[in-house]
């Protein structure tokens, strides 16, 4: 039997609770088990986006990149006329978003698309009233970053449509990294990878947008993120140290650990609410 687990199985939802399983079975468990959302993002901060956001009442809300879909579904419950669509390529994480909008009620307004999010743009050409992308900005584009960020808000603006709406969730340095921390983080890292906060709205100003609201994720919700992102196979790991497959998962959990703490806060993350004009 592993051991107790160090926090209370409060899951995010029913397919996050099944997976769960896999931490008392021989399998690795998904590192998305204990998150809510797959960014630095509280429930807190969720529910205020997701009211500023519903009072526009938009009619369909297209979801790029969109995982499990979980600010999609709960924007489709504050905006009861409205219909979505989330894309993304990872068929297990969009079976869970499945799974959490049938438990809802809301399979019969939102479908999920396993897609290349550049396919899929070059296919739909417009967007919804609303448009989510966040931390998904790499999808539009095979150009080195920074360069990837303005051509996502490009693209962006181009599918909104005067009027429309988009979401944009991007990384941002708080201050210059020093050539030591850069070393730490993950491989090829480079200060010219992300702007500062002003440099990033300005990027949004630039694509053709008016930013309507402006936040970064604070400290504990990078902490909760990052530690969520780990903790199912640390239990794992925990309960099954003679797996075949355990130095493979204890080397990417202390790899993954160390660019975060290398990152910490150097390394933001904002949501920037913007209005295409």
């Amino acid at each position: 039997m592993p051991a107790p687990s160090l926090f209370p199985p409060q899951f995010p939802d029913s397919a996050a609770s099944a997976a769960y399983v896999d931490v008392v079975s021989s399998a690795p468990p998904s590192p998305y088990t204990w998150l809510h959302f797959n960014s630095p993002l509280s429930p807190a901060r969720a529910a205020g986006m997701v009211d500023r956001l519903a009072r526009s009442r938009p009619s369909t809300v297209l979801d790029l990149g969109c995982g499990w879909g979980e600010l999609l579904l709960q924007l489709l419950v504050a905006a009861p006329g409205a219909v979505g669509v989330g894309v993304d390529t990872d068929t297990g994480l969009l079976a869970r978003g499945r799974g959490n909008a049938e438990a809802r009620g809301l399979a019969d307004r939102v479908e999920f698309v396993a897609s290349p999010v550049a396919d899929f743009v070059r296919t739909a050409g417009t967007a919804g009233d609303l448009t989510l992308c966040v931390g998904s900005s790499h999808v539009f584009s095979d150009a080195a970053p920074p360069a990837h960020t303005v051509e996502s808000l490009r693209a962006l603006r181009e599918m909104a449509g005067t009027g429309g709406r988009v979401l944009f969730g991007e990384g941002f340095w708080q201050r210059p990294p020093t050539a030591g921390e850069l070393a730490g983080m993950w491989p090829d890292t480079s200060s010219d990878e992300f702007t500062d906060l002003a440099g990033l709205v300005a990027l949004a100003a630039g694509a053709g947008f008016r930013p309507l609201w402006i936040e970064t994720a604070s400290m504990d919700e990078w902490e909760h993120f990052e530690s969520a992102y780990l903790l199912s196979r640390e239990e794992w790991l925990a309960a099954h140290g003679d797996h075949a497959e355990a130095d493979t998962v204890r080397a990417a959990l202390d790899t993954h650990r160390s660019h975060w703490l290398a990152y910490r806060g150097i390394l933001g993350f904002a949501y920037l609410t913007l209005l295409a004009c």
